[in-house]
């Protein structure tokens, strides 16, 4: 028998049950969390059981999909309810996600479910976003506690800074103890501080806080989909704004602040043309399609359907209807048709809802050379590039708007060789090479071999669309191309081309390689990305125990680095600096010093990044990194690497 999952457990009331814990109990709450994930589960209703042991139960009452106090949780053993176990099934289940401000005026979706939340939440980017692009509609918002009312001064309040300080707190506290040791009482302390941020009206803050306590058990479970940078960029989005708080004003303030946003907004009427569509399969194990539309004035929306279910899934989607309006056009035709909308409401990152309210029908298209979809390949690489990073910047400003795509027209080169595999060479507008890398490499889908296959036609001139990855060199991964014969475009996730589909093969080829070098060639960065990387995992301590970092630090500054020489130089020494007191005994560790310099070494590293990557886009000499890359034509289509 299947076991039932946990229902989500309101922030503020895991919190309360690890702070009222003894001292003893808190020392044995990581292993009855532990041993709770082994227990078999079912569900009743709104109440999820689980089998402590043989002669013991403890329930999770959820009404309404999610347990919002403390009394929802019970537990039969003799010491109930001063045991570890209702604690320990709090930190076990996944915390609630906040409730998205209804926008205005926004027709309800009966067909659309939202998910559970807390009673008391508020609005809140959820710290793990679901893979799905559902629109969730406009369901009514529980009834929320009285926040605290905004400042009408341009400072925080007293109340703020407290809260501020808090979230600073709770994270420099895992910095120090690294994922190993940030266990159930670390994240009890990030969720209390998250609570307490979004009755102060501090959104961004609350935010950052439970995108850290996801990322930590994502990682102390070992999940697949776990990236280490990911809660690095967490971390610092956390430190970061804790910091800025309490010092700035104005306008600077709104944004530290940040703001309940509108999941979907009225837009009124909307005359759409189609792009492409491309598959989406998650690590999570959820498959779909998401086909992307552009409004006449350049603005691009999408169409999604994603659910558990993987490529499978994904490949059977996109022969589906979209679920929009009256539309009967499935996610591939309208790639290349148009939707006339009425009613439309749109999400923040451009998804368009299907609420009830909305109307759709089916209109002309346009292709990609003609007006106004033509537009979107007239603005320069460089500039495309500069809008890109904006969208995926690792601290952007809440509230930005902005797409990771690019538009280009190409001439493909040929393939390269690196180590992660083959990826095809192409120049852009201004003689900048481009990599072009696999959007997914399962087998299932047909990125990779179509990917082969236009590497075997140096020479031929073609219509892209990708997505910017971010790297010292131009690159992006390859979504859609129009057809080699000029016959159309190619969903290359869905779509196989042929040998039949390219042009001429005794064309001529008019390119030459370019050869290595620009600003983001080898460069020394990584000494610094390293060390801060290698601070989340097994904290503070494990830092301070490094050698000598003078030969790295000797290597920064000999190619142009001086501010992280000095950084990396602060790191180390903060990091191994412990002060004893008249007796010879160690006194605490300064946290928050490390923090601010961890803090301070984070940031300055994705800057120069995304400065490194944006540089690398203009017109002048190609960027190949990591040394030469042998650029070859594959003898056979479809060949793996």
């Amino acid at each position: 028998m299947t076991a039932a999952p946990l229902p989500p457990v309101a922030p503020e009331v895991t919190a309360t049950l690890v702070e009222d814990l003894s001292p003893r109990l808190r020392k044995r709450l990581d292993a009855a969390v532990t041993k709770l994930g082994t227990r078999p589960t079912h569900r009743d209703g709104d109440t999820v059981t689980i089998a402590v042991d043989d002669d013991t139960e403890l329930r999770l009452h959820a009404p309404g999909g999610v347990v919002a106090t403390v009394d929802a949780i019970t537990c039969g053993c003799l010491l109930a309810p001063a045991c570890v176990h209702r604690a320990a099934a709090a930190c076990a289940a996944p915390a609630a996600d906040p409730v998205p401000e209804p926008a205005p005026d926004a027709a309800p979706d009966p067909a659309v479910q939202p998910a559970p939340t807390a009673p008391d939440a508020t609005a809140l980017p959820a710290p793990t976003p679901p893979p799905g692009d559902t629109d969730p509609a406009s369901a009514p918002a529980p009834v929320a506690p009285a926040l605290e009312p905004a400042p009408a001064h341009d400072k925080a309040s007293p109340a703020q800074r407290e809260a501020a300080a808090a979230l600073w707190s709770a994270g420099a506290t895992v910095l120090e103890a690294g994922v190993d040791g940030a266990g159930a009482v670390a994240q009890a302390a990030l969720l209390r501080a998250a609570h307490t941020a979004r009755l102060r009206q501090l959104p961004r803050g609350a935010s950052a806080a439970l995108s850290v306590v996801a990322l930590l058990r994502a990682a102390r479970a070992g999940e697949p989909s776990y990236r280490t940078a990911d809660l690095v960029t967490a971390l610092a989005e956390l430190l970061g704004t804790a910091h800025r708080v309490g010092m700035a004003s104005g306008a600077e303030l709104a944004a530290v602040r940040g703001r309940a946003r509108h999941p979907y907004s009225p837009d009124g009427s909307l005359r759409l043309y189609g792009l492409f569509t491309e598959p989406v399969v998650t690590d999570s194990g959820h498959g779909g399609a998401r086909t992307w539309v552009a409004a006449p004035d350049g603005r691009l929306c999408t169409v999604g359907d994603v659910a558990p279910g993987g490529v499978g899934r994904a490949l059977g989607v996109a022969d589906r209807t979209v679920r929009l309006g009256d539309s009967a056009l499935t996610h591939r035709e309208l790639g290349r048709a148009g939707l006339a909308v009425s009613g439309a409401t749109v999400s923040p990152d451009g998804r368009l809802g299907a609420g009830r309210g909305v109307k759709a029908v089916t209109a002309r298209g346009a292709a990609w050379t003609e007006p106004p979809l033509a537009a979107l390949w007239e603005t320069p690489p460089a500039e495309q590039a500069t809008r890109a990073l904006r969208s995926l910047s690792r601290y952007a400003e809440p509230g930005g708007s902005g797409s990771d795509l690019l538009f280009l027209d190409v001439e493909l080169l040929g393939a390269v060789r690196e180590s992660a595999g083959a990826c095809l060479l192409v120049r852009c507008d201004g003689q900048v090479p481009v990599r072009l890398a696999v959007a997914d490499d399962d087998p299932g889908l047909a990125h990779r071999d179509n990917l082969m296959l236009l590497a075997t036609a140096p020479g031929t001139r073609l219509r892209i669309i990708g997505r910017l990855v971010p790297a010292p060199h131009p690159r992006l991964t390859l979504l859609a191309c129009s057809h080699p014969t000029g016959k159309g475009t190619v969903d290359l996730g869905f779509d196989r081309l042929g040998r039949a589909d390219l042009p001429d093969p005794g064309a001529p080829v008019h390119s030459a390689p370019p050869q290595p070098g620009g600003p983001g060639a080898k460069s020394p960065l990584h000494l610094l990305e390293r060390r801060v990387e290698q601070t989340v995992p097994a904290g503070r301590a494990a830092l301070g125990m490094l050698g000598d970092v003078t030969a790295e630090t000797r290597r920064l500054r000999r190619a142009g680095f001086p501010t992280a020489a000095g950084l990396l130089t602060a790191l180390r020494a903060s990091a191994a600096r412990r002060e004893r007191d008249l007796f010879g005994r160690l006194l605490p560790a300064d946290t928050d010093g490390f923090a601010a310099h961890w803090l301070a070494a984070a940031r300055y590293t994705a800057a120069v990044a995304e400065s490194l990557c944006a540089a690398a886009w203009q017109p002048g000499p190609g960027v190949l990194a990591d040394g030469p890359a042998e650029v070859t034509a594959p003898r056979s289509a479809g060949r793996r690497r």
